[in-house]
């Protein structure tokens, strides 16, 4: 393992499930982040997972990827113009362990708007993942499940779980979705920055590089906006917590009664 941790595989990752399934009555599926083959280099065919990997399980599955939100706190795992160039990409960065401010969950609401807006006449789906799919993820998508589309929280919770395949392990984050105020819906048809295509082409399994000159100039500006908020040099390691153990997806939650 400490092998793998020089190549940049992050802490517990190989924990954890690569994909889920599509949350039912939504357009919400959630993954662990894809490696770059520079990261994943060490890991058998079997291990690995990149962006090329989860569109292909994808296509395997007659779904399609539409648009990814990174909630990494890093830039180092993969970029943009690593992604096909069928899908849009938003980066939001996303402190672990803590609670998500109100402004990050607002932007996250933004970006899925925006995205339902644009693609009404179409099921593509809204990949969304952190480092291992989970935590921030689970808690963004059931505050969006909670506070726009009106769900119980203890039944977002139990769906995000299920479509996981495993359970949101910080209790925080479960306090905060199940007793915590709803948020506030004003501004989210007000998106707060452009979705960026990926570059490399997609043929059905093979890829190469494309037009990586306009989508890393986008990249590039996006990135600087958020570095000047959040410098990467200072900020928290989302891994360096210990965090509680790995659950089946059927755990019991304390919750409402």
């Amino acid at each position: 393992m400490a092998s793998k941790k020089k190549k940049g595989i992050p802490d517990r990752w190989m924990d954890y499930e690569a994909l889920g399934k599509r949350i039912p009555g939504t357009r919400f599926i959630a993954f662990k982040v894809p490696l770059i083959k520079s990261l994943s280099c060490c890991l058998s065919p079997s291990e690995a997972f990149g962006p090329f990997d989860l569109v292909r399980r994808l296509e395997k599955e007659k779904q399609v990827l539409g648009l990814i939100i990174d909630l990494t706190f890093t830039t180092r795992y993969y970029k943009p113009m690593d992604l096909p160039d069928t899908v849009h990409y938003v980066k939001i960065f996303t402190a672990g362990h803590e609670v998500p401010s109100n402004q990050t969950i607002l932007s996250f609401k933004r970006a899925v708007r925006k995205f339902l807006r644009d693609n009404g006449d179409n099921d593509k789906l809204i990949g969304v993942h952190c480092t291992h799919g989970l935590n921030r993820t689970g808690y963004l998508v059931c505050r969006y499940l909670i506070d726009v589309n009106g769900m119980d929280p203890k039944e977002a919770i139990e769906l995000f779980n299920a479509s996981r395949g495993h359970c949101i392990e910080r209790q925080n984050y479960l306090d905060d979705l199940q007793f915590g105020p709803k948020r506030s819906n004003d501004g989210i048809e007000e998106p707060d920055q452009e979705l960026v295509r990926g570059s490399a082409t997609w043929r059905g399994g093979d890829h190469t590089q494309a037009g990586r000159a306009a989508p890393q100039r986008q990249w590039k500006t996006h990135r600087a906006r958020y570095e000047n908020d959040l410098p990467l040099s200072k900020a928290p390691s989302p891994h360096t917590a210990p965090r509680a153990p790995v659950m089946a997806a059927h755990c019991s939650l304390r919750m409402m009664g």
